[in-house]
């Protein structure tokens, strides 16, 4: 595996393990430029009401639009945070995690 994917692994596995708190300068700096994405088709999530699962949207051009679902719903924020991550790393680098 080259130093690259090396990288992109061990970024990706700090993340899953640990979505929350203090990250690395490496990771910080993804996540802060995956953050930065332009309002429009950023991925969100929705919990409506306590117990029930997350549900994953993506919002409109403005904050008046409605969020739209894409049908994937989550039991536990972690899960949905990782789907999250993958989805927004696709879209930053243009290719897929090679973590699950």
């Amino acid at each position: 595996m080259d130093k690259l994917c090396q990288d992109v692994a061990r970024l990706a596995q700090e993340f899953r393990a640990r979505p929350y708190g203090r990250h690395s300068a490496d990771l910080q700096r993804v996540l802060n430029r995956m953050r930065s994405e332009p309002f429009s088709g950023r991925y969100v999530l929705v919990r409506e009401h306590k117990g029930l699962p997350y549900r994953l949207g993506r919002l409109g051009s403005t904050p008046a639009d409605p969020i739209s679902y894409t049908g994937d719903t989550f039991q536990t924020l972690e899960d949905a945070e990782w789907t999250v991550f993958r989805l927004r790393w696709r879209k930053l680098f243009g290719t897929d995690l090679p973590v699950e």
